[in-house]
């Protein structure tokens, strides 16, 4: 099931389930199961950025208001110079009605030059506040560009030390699905060595058999060579003593001394010098 529908189907649950006994039990385990997927989707990296982006943004709205500051600042200033200008044209314009005879005018000018510096006064208290406010803006700016670059270092090195986590981690996993492998190999090397002593074994048992001729009797009539030399003779001597009554018998017939004669030439060569 995906990570968002397993959000949603635990927030039903609670929804659904937060007036009886069970379902204040299905809510307790709809929390751990909702504190489980968000866990499992909170990316410590991505945190870190949205935050360091978040002060980020703070510090260019203190810049921002700094320059606000300074702007108006700037206008009043402005304002100011031209009141002055103003009191100076109207101080003059006093001067020369008096000098014309004209006290009205004189009393005019000097009117409006009196308005005119309370309104300098003012603009002049404003630019004083607004030099101070100004000041103060620039030390929580300064202050607040301080901290985001410890928080910058501090979120580098975070996110080095989880990358290095990380890939220990993953190389962890991968040793430990090696070394279950491994286990069944090791077994299988230990069968194949057992396997091996074994047919080694039986080699040189082979070895030892045939050296001592022990298997050169396999399938015969059993006994050693020199029971098989004894047996060789008496059937020698068995042949001897066939051969021996066959003789006499022929002999015993009539004509039996001329035909062992001719025999006996016919089956001996004849001997040289003789």
């Amino acid at each position: 099931m995906p990570l968002g529908l397993d959000l949603v189907v635990g927030l039903v649950v609670l929804a659904m389930a937060s007036r009886t006994s069970v379902g204040r039990r299905a809510i307790n385990l709809a929390q751990q199961k909702i504190s489980h997927l968000l866990d499992r989707a909170e990316n410590p990296v991505d945190a870190l950025d949205l935050a360091y982006q978040k002060q980020l943004e703070a510090l260019q709205q203190v810049r921002r208001g700094v320059a606000e500051v300074v702007t108006s600042e700037k206008r009043l200033e402005m304002q100011a110079a031209q009141l002055r200008q103003n009191q100076e044209k109207l101080q003059g314009q006093a001067k020369l009605a008096v000098q014309q005879g004209r006290d009205d005018l004189a009393r005019l000018a000097l009117t409006r030059s009196q308005t005119a510096n309370g309104q300098l006064e003012s603009l002049e208290q404003q630019v004083q506040q607004l030099k101070e406010q100004e000041q103060k803006l620039e030390i929580t700016s300064q202050a607040l560009q301080a901290k985001v670059q410890a928080f910058r270092t501090q979120r580098d090195t975070l996110k080095a030390q989880y990358s290095a986590a990380q890939a220990s981690a993953r190389i962890g996993e991968t040793v430990t699905g090696i070394s279950k492998d491994m286990t069944d190999v090791n077994l299988m090397l230990e069968r194949a060595q057992d396997k091996t002593a074994q047919m080694q074994a039986r080699a040189a048992a082979i070895d030892q058999l045939v050296s001592t001729g022990a298997l050169d009797t396999v399938g015969g009539s059993g006994g050693d060579d020199i029971d098989r030399q004894l047996q060789a003779a008496v059937g020698d001597a068995a042949v001897e003593s066939q051969l021996s009554q066959l003789r006499q018998e022929v002999l015993a017939e009539p004509g039996g001394q001329q035909r062992l004669g001719s025999l006996d030439v016919s089956q001996d060569p004849p001997k040289k010098g003789g």
